[in-house]
Parts: structure tokens; C-alpha cells; sequence
């Protein structure tokens, strides 16, 4: 599947989202960019920017699993 970015006026908006709402979903997914959106992307682009510096911190299977588990017993009280 490929990735389009399209700025549209806002006249005829309405009308596009119209047209692309009459495919199916495994045939087109509108995406859209709000604020959550470009925040999530922002993060993930600086966490992967971290990877490829060699500046992230990672943890093991078994110290995620500790976590998890703390986390669990947290929420079950």
C-alpha cells in the first residue's frame, strides 16, 4: 500500500472526503493529521533518531517483564 499527503481547500474537502469514503478500507484509509498525530510522529522520529545515535537505552526481556508484572499488581488492587 502506498502513502499519500495532499493539502486541499477547504471548498471542495467535502466533496474529496465524499469520493474517498465510497472504497473499502483495505482500499484506501484516510489518515487524518491532528495534533495526536503529529505528536506521536514527532516522538517516534526522535526515538529513532536516539537508536540510529546509539543514544537510546534498552532494557531486557527479563527486566520488562518485572515491570510489566508491577504494573499488573498496581491496577488489580
Amino acid at each position: 500500500m502506498q502513502t499519500i499527503r495532499l493539502r486541499v481547500n477547504d471548498s471542495i474537502f467535502q466533496p474529496l472526503m465524499w469520493f474517498l469514503k465510497r472504497f473499502g478500507k483495505n482500499e484506501i484509509e484516510v489518515i487524518n493529521e491532528n495534533e495526536e498525530y503529529l505528536s506521536v510522529q514527532e516522538y517516534l522520529k526522535k526515538e529513532l533518531e536516539n537508536i540510529e545515535n546509539g543514544k537510546a537505552e534498552f532494557i531486557s526481556f527479563n527486566e520488562l517483564d518485572q515491570e510489566l508484572e508491577a504494573t499488573i499488581r498496581k491496577y488489580e488492587d
